[in-house]
This record gives structure tokens, C-alpha cells and sequence, in this order.
């Protein structure tokens, strides 16, 4: 339970952090296609015997060169590359997980396994998140220019092409980060609901990240408890816990929204 709440803390600071640019870029459905790309890699790293890390990182890489390369075929856009990429390779993990030889077991990479991880997994997964962290930091003026004013950006010599390619590098760590929680299918909760909760309350991206941050936790300690006393899967409690605080958000955000044109109603009045 301690390594578990370890972990829920990990997954919530590099999914609430980078779920603030998944959501101002629109970039929800990249952070699911990323995240069902590895499948393959994660299964081979099960059959192997060997840490998910291992097989996760090297699927993201063939993942993301795949899609460069079907990208290049002409008249083929991006997503429609991401589109046959993905199924193709989360059809050859589900191939693998299915055959006679594989060991049982392996529904845990599909729907996580929370309370499973070891004390390297942790370390390994503190590194990938502190790397997150210190790249959202180096690239957060670009982030805030590209993703607000892609014009102004280039004209300050700043590529949004480049600058969201590299925040697609660390979705790419941060999928690996939790995958091992949450598994491959419900990766993607922590990238968008307490980010997109957060959205919804403030309009400052400070204040944004930082709620967003308190939410994740917030839902992975309530996921955790409700997996101990009722007696249901970790990750799948995890992500319930999440749709559960962006839905009790969306009262609360109509109640700030409603009070800040008030106070632009007053102010402009005054003025």
C-alpha cells in the first residue's frame, strides 16, 4: 500500500503537470494513441520476465518512428497515420497476449496493477518523472506562447511544430510512468480528467498545473481506497476516482465561471 501511494503520487504529478498542455493543445487523442501503441512492448516485456519500463520505452520509439514514417506517404495526414499505426500495433500486442504460450496474468498490463510495483520500478519511475518535470519547466514560456499565440511564437523565433513535438516526448515518458499503474487502457484518465477539472476553475496556467497536480493525487489516494474496502482493481478504482472529481467539477466551474463575469460586469461598470 505505501509503494502503491508512492506511485499514485508519481503518476499524479507527471499526469496532472503535462495533462495542462495535453488539454490546452488538444492533445488527448495523441496521449491514448501513444499509450495504445506501447501495448506490444509491454507484453513482450511480461513474456521476457523483465520490468515494463523495458519493454514500454523501446515501443514508444518504434511507435513514434512508425507514424513519422506512415506520415510521409502522400496524401496520408498525421491521423490517419496515428490511426492505422496504433491499431496495427495494439492488434500484434493483443496477438501476443492471446496466444497458447503466454503466461496468465497479463490482463494486469491491460487494466494496471497499482499495487505491484517494486522499489527499482519506483526509483525508475521518480527519474522519468523528475526528467518530466524539469522539461515542462525548460519549455514553459515556449508551451505558453506556442500554444496561445502559434503566430507570435514564430515570430519570436520560436517553432510550435518543435515546441509540440517535444511535449509529445514527454507524454511519451509520462505514459511509461504510468502505465504500470494504471495499465494501457486507462492510462489516459490521468492525462485529461484532472486537467480538464482544473480548466474549468481557473484560467491561469500556474494555479491550472497546480490543481490539476492536488486533483490527480487527490483521485489516486480515493482510488486506492476505494480498491482496499471494496474490494476492486486498483487502476480501474484510480480512474473512477477521476471521472468522479471532473464531474463534481463541472457544477463548481459553472459556479466560478458565473462569478467571474460578474466581477467583469462590476469592474466595467466602475470603470
Amino acid at each position: 500500500m505505501r509503494r502503491a501511494m508512492v506511485e499514485v503520487t508519481l503518476i499524479g504529478v507527471a499526469g496532472g503537470a503535462l495533462g495542462c498542455w495535453v488539454v490546452l493543445y488538444r492533445l488527448s487523442y495523441a496521449a491514448e494513441s501513444l499509450a495504445h501503441s506501447i501495448f506490444p512492448g509491454l507484453v513482450i516485456a511480461v513474456l521476457a520476465g523483465v520490468p515494463l519500463l523495458v519493454g514500454a520505452i523501446p515501443g514508444i520509439i518504434v511507435a513514434a518512428l512508425a507514424i513519422a514514417a506512415a506520415s510521409r506517404i502522400p496524401d496520408v495526414t498525421r491521423e490517419v497515420a496515428i490511426g492505422v499505426v496504433v491499431t496495427t500495433l495494439f492488434g500484434l500486442g493483443v496477438l501476443l497476449a492471446l496466444s497458447p504460450e503466454s503466461p496468465p496474468g497479463l490482463g494486469e498490463i491491460l487494466f494496471g496493477d497499482v499495487l505491484g510495483p517494486t522499489d527499482a520500478d519506483l526509483a525508475a519511475a521518480g527519474v522519468l518523472v523528475a526528467a518530466v518535470t524539469a522539461g515542462l519547466i525548460a519549455l514553459h514560456g515556449r508551451l505558453l506562447t506556442g500554444g496561445f499565440d502559434p503566430g507570435a511564437a514564430r515570430a519570436l523565433g520560436a517553432s510550435p511544430g518543435t515546441t509540440e513535438a517535444a511535449l509529445l516526448v514527454l507524454l511519451a515518458l509520462a505514459i511509461v510512468v504510468a502505465v504500470q499503474g494504471l495499465g494501457n487502457l486507462l492510462v489516459v484518465a490521468v492525462f485529461v480528467g484532472p486537467a480538464a477539472a482544473a480548466r474549468g476553475l481557473t484560467e491561469r496556467i500556474a494555479p491550472m498545473i497546480a490543481l490539476a497536480i492536488a486533483l490527480a493525487v487527490l483521485a489516486g489516494f480515493a482510488g486506492l481506497y476505494l480498491s482496499y474496502y471494496a474490494g476492486t482493481a486498483g487502476g480501474a478504482s484510480v480512474a473512477l476516482a477521476i471521472v468522479a472529481i471532473y464531474l463534481l467539477s463541472l457544477p463548481l466551474g459553472r459556479l466560478v465561471g458565473a462569478g467571474r463575469e460578474k466581477r467583469v460586469e462590476a469592474e466595467a461598470t466602475i470603470g
